[in-house]
């Protein structure tokens, strides 16, 4: 049972997520919250993961993401936004999140989007992802230069880092392309010391920015493992 953790500081969006998910096989919303409760429900309840709004009247959603990456065994968590492009989103992703979805995403979507974050996957809106680099052409990396770096992978890296932004966990890219998960783990573990980024959502958007992605799919795109 994927044990998910919904904090909001509005309580439609919350009743909303916790009714959707709870209706999904192998998820359970242990607890929902405001911004001020949040880490301390986090805490309490060991989530595997955290839907977690970027913007909240009295503690926003860095300040909460920070203290969450402080726990011995941290929860997967994607950040909520109401925009395209939400400034704070850079800082997020950087600050340890495991991606970010639209509040508006589709509910039959939303259970598969929480599976893969409790696999270790990426989930990014493709509309979000595309518009945020637009305004932050830096956000998966500090330098242009970077995305040169991509030439530096091998083929097989090449494509296990397109999968990795699709949102696919390590066994899922092993089924994919028919390889074990402990040499995916290598792939993986290549491809960030190649790309000179610290986390697969700061590979996933470079992926995007050097081009190896395609625009088309729907918003599970990179969820949908």
């Amino acid at each position: 049972m994927i044990r998910v953790v919904v904090v909001d500081d509005e309580a439609l969006v919350r009743s909303g997520f916790e009714l959707i998910l709870n209706a999904s096989d192998g998820i359970q919303v242990v607890a929902t919250a405001a911004g001020a409760q949040a880490a301390d429900v986090i805490r309490r309840e060991h989530p595997d993961v955290v839907l977690l709004d970027i913007r909240m009247p009295d503690v926003d959603g860095l300040t909460v993401l920070r203290e969450i990456q402080t726990l011995p065994q941290p929860p997967a968590v994607a950040m909520l936004t109401t925009f395209d492009a939400d400034e704070y989103i850079v800082t997020a992703l950087r600050s340890g999140a495991a991606g970010f979805l639209l509040k508006d995403t589709e509910p039959e979507q939303l259970a598969q989007l929480v599976r893969t974050l409790a696999a270790g996957g990426v989930v990014m809106s493709p509309k979000a992802s595309r518009a945020l680099l637009r305004s932050h052409p830096g956000a998966g990396a500090p330098q242009d230069a970077d995305v040169a770096r991509v030439n530096l992978l091998s083929d097989r890296e090449r494509d296990v880092l397109v999968l990795i932004a699709e949102g696919l966990s390590n066994a899922d890219i092993g089924t994919r392309i028919h390889l074990s998960a402990g040499t995916v783990k290598d792939h993986v573990s290549s491809i960030l010391t190649k790309l000179r980024v610290s986390s697969r959502v700061q590979a996933a958007l470079l992926a995007e920015r050097a081009g190896l992605l395609s625009d088309d799919g729907a918003d599970t795109a990179r969820g949908n493992g």
